[in-house]
């Protein structure tokens, strides 16, 4: 049946008066038109972060909007819209993720198998996590805000079996082929004049590695190097890269996943991963990115220990995507580096 602003406005009022959580809730602004979504954003600025507005395409389509810009879910699918409605409300009010879990399982059971889920059919199994996630990659959270280590912490991984030479690419990146060929490591560079020429220099040398079936190059600014020679660089036979890159002082922080040639990412472009808000997806409801969805669920629920957002976002892209850095290998200055050829201080 396609959705009508009377089917979705009749489904949420025989929901809403059926539970006492929802009583006296109304349905969110319904826009027929982006026009018409783009008026109220012109008058919307005394509107409250999280606001759900809602968009109904003539061919039925419900898009819901984080605020008058940000799409966050577009279904055709009466049921699903309506519990994505009550998904917002209940986050609206506050309190935990298991909170509002409980909240949603209370009005519908299977509501709160989805919320709990990440996902919009809450099917599948997800064991819980069960270890420190600060063991793994969200370690590096926390200092890389400040850009420390390292500003840009990039992924690169190849076909199943395979695997991309870490010294290759670091190579072809612009590092030093003296330092790489001695096998270089963190600690040689912080040792050279007591650790000052390397404070000094620090902008001007990377760190890079394998960790599981990532190769990993962290850096500052743009490399000397980078994608001078296209021809050696498809030869590392990389499928996927994902990029972190922090800006501080902008309090900018992005997330830039590439596959098969391609940005994975919804239309959205660049992903900013200060949109994050515990207990809201970051990405779009079932879009290409619903599994980081389904991770960040996971551990916001496994980890309320964990007090910051970029930490739980960085556990979801281990667990989701596999990504990890050697945390006792940058601890003891094991992890190879080397300053960018040419460089000097």
């Amino acid at each position: 049946m396609e959705i009508t602003e009377r089917t979705l406005a009749g489904a949420w009022e025989r929901t809403a008066t059926g539970h006492a959580l929802l009583h006296e809730v109304g349905l969110p602004p319904v826009a027929r038109s982006r026009d018409e979504l783009e008026q109220w954003a012109g008058r919307a600025e005394g509107a409250e972060d999280g606001e759900l507005w809602l968009l109904l395409d003539e061919d039925g389509t419900v898009r819901g909007h984080d605020g008058p810009y940000r799409e966050s879910f577009a279904t055709r699918d009466l049921d699903q819209a309506v519990y994505l409605i009550a998904e917002a409300v209940m986050c609206r009010r506050g309190g935990s993720v298991e909170e509002v879990a409980d909240a949603l399982e209370r009005i519908d059971p299977a509501w709160g198998r989805r919320f709990r889920s990440g996902g919009l059919d809450g099917s599948g199994t997800v064991e819980a996590c069960g270890r420190d996630p600060l063991e793994g990659l969200a370690w590096i959270a926390g200092s890389w805000r400040d850009q420390d280590p390292y500003t840009t912490l990039a992924f690169f991984r190849a076909a199943p079996g395979e695997s991309v030479d870490s010294e290759r690419l670091a190579l072809l990146y612009g590092a030093d082929p003296a330092q790489v060929a001695a096998g270089t490591r963190l600690k040689d560079l912080q040792a050279l004049d007591g650790g000052r020429a390397h404070w000094d220099r620090q902008w001007e040398s990377c760190c890079f590695g394998r960790a599981g079936e990532w190769t990993f190059l962290l850096h500052h600014e743009s490399p000397p190097g980078a994608f001078a020679d296209k021809e050696a660089y498809a030869a590392l036979g990389i499928k996927e890269s994902v990029w972190l890159t922090a800006t501080s002082a902008k309090a900018i922080y992005t997330l830039d996943y590439i596959r098969d040639g391609r940005r994975v990412d919804d239309d959205w472009g660049v992903l900013e991963l200060i949109w994050y808000e515990r207990g809201r997806a970051p990405c779009l409801r079932g879009g290409e990115l619903d599994f980081l969805n389904r991770a960040v669920r996971r551990a916001e629920l496994d980890h309320p220990e964990l007090t910051s957002t970029f930490e739980l976002y960085f556990h979801a892209l281990e667990e989701s995507l596999g990504l990890c850095l050697p945390r006792r290998d940058f601890a003891e200055g094991e992890v190879r580096a080397a300053y960018w050829a040419g460089e000097q201080s």
